[in-house]
């Protein structure tokens, strides 16, 4: 079934993700750093899904918290400081501060685990890349790992929105392989289950 779906972000992640989106049959409306755009865009989807820095993020909710209200949000944001160091961990995450700042949200974390380049097929070559999702509330989660499937991932039921404590370091690994350690971005995490 198609979905409305606003992508606050218009980069890299927002834009592959709403290829891909696009190509399951959703219909997608992007907007950059335009205050107006974001709350039109926020108001019109039914889902939302941010893909912006993780220091805009309180930008956002003051543009378009209200707007979001009720809504499954999808976090894809990577919680990193300014040196490219994880912001926050150990008792809390990116997207559990999300939700404490958008409380009548539903909030997701998703996708964050994938270079940009891969995120419009969910692929890495033929290969499906594992979507971790975690979330509180049940229908959310079910409805994010099925707009991952149906863009192409593999989507894993990763728990509750806690677990986006052990997501968010698993991006940053990923961005330390392809970036520090020189593995470049054609790689990807995939959990093999029978």
């Amino acid at each position: 079934m198609a979905t409305k779906i606003g992508i606050i972000g218009d980069g890299n992640v927002g834009s592959a993700l709403g290829r891909g989106l696009t190509r399951a049959g959703h219909e997608v409306r992007a907007a950059g750093k335009d205050k107006a755009a974001v709350l039109q865009t926020a108001q019109w989807g039914e889902i939302v899904l941010l893909a912006v820095p993780f220091g805009a993020i309180d930008e956002v909710v003051a543009d378009a918290g209200e707007a979001l209200a009720g809504k499954t949000v999808i976090d894809v944001t990577n919680a990193l400081d300014a040196s490219m160091n994880l912001a926050i961990g150990f008792t809390t995450s990116g997207a559990e501060e999300l939700q404490k700042k958008l409380p009548k949200a539903r909030v997701v974390k998703a996708f964050n685990t994938v270079f940009a380049q891969n995120m419009d097929s969910g692929r890495l070559g033929d290969k499906p890349l594992t979507a971790f999702v975690a979330a509180d509330d049940a229908l959310a989660k079910k409805t994010v790992m099925e707009l991952a499937r149906g863009i192409g991932f593999d989507p894993i039921d990763a728990g509750p929105l806690k677990n986006a404590r052990l997501i968010e370091p698993l991006a940053f690994l990923n961005i330390q392989l392809g970036y520090a350690l020189g593995m470049g971005t054609q790689i990807g995490f995939k959990l093999l289950h029978g």
